[in-house]
């Protein structure tokens, strides 16, 4: 279940998408204030990839986005453990990415910072927006949220759980 940040702090919902792996691949971020409100979302088609170049870039372009935008408390919260576990063993994120992980540290060196996992229940709105990101020719950002999301989003404010059934 998706919770919100305290008030002052902007939460981060990350994911990535590889259809293989490696596969076309995409990544995604939504922004949204203590109230619940999306402040803003992105998604990106990121080209052939892996599932871990995929969440991991989600997460580079978070904090970037967020960094750029002066949003400097930032509670990041993605459903991988791995990129999870990036943050305490960089050794963790390939090769391609490593200079802008190290950038990305820096910068939330500078913030007020929190990482977190979610269960991808808890994140069912990334989930659903990834797919999406697939669909673009470029880095999207917007300023409101795509239909494809406002039901769930809606669901999240109110506090209702997402089930996945097996």
């Amino acid at each position: 279940m998706w919770s919100p940040p305290l008030q002052g702090w902007y939460k981060c919902n990350t994911d990535g998408t590889s259809k293989g792996n490696p596969g076309q691949a995409a990544c995604l971020g939504i922004y949204r204030n203590f109230k619940g409100e999306v402040i803003g979302c992105f998604a990106h088609n990121i080209g052939i990839a892996t599932a871990l170049v995929a969440e991991i870039m989600g997460v580079v372009l978070a904090i970037e986005c967020a960094s750029n935008k002066h949003w400097n408390c930032l509670w990041l919260e993605c459903d991988s453990q791995l990129v999870s576990l990036a943050f305490k063993n960089p050794r963790i994120i390939p090769w391609q990415l490593k200079n802008r992980w190290k950038n990305c540290i820096t910068k939330i060196n500078t913030m007020n910072f929190f990482i977190s996992h979610v269960y991808r229940e808890g994140n069912n709105c990334a989930d659903k927006l990834a797919s999406l990101g697939l669909s673009l020719n470029q880095f999207t950002w917007w300023d409101n949220p795509p239909m494809v999301i406002r039901g769930d989003l809606f669901r999240n404010r109110l506090g209702l759980p997402c089930y996945r059934f097996c």
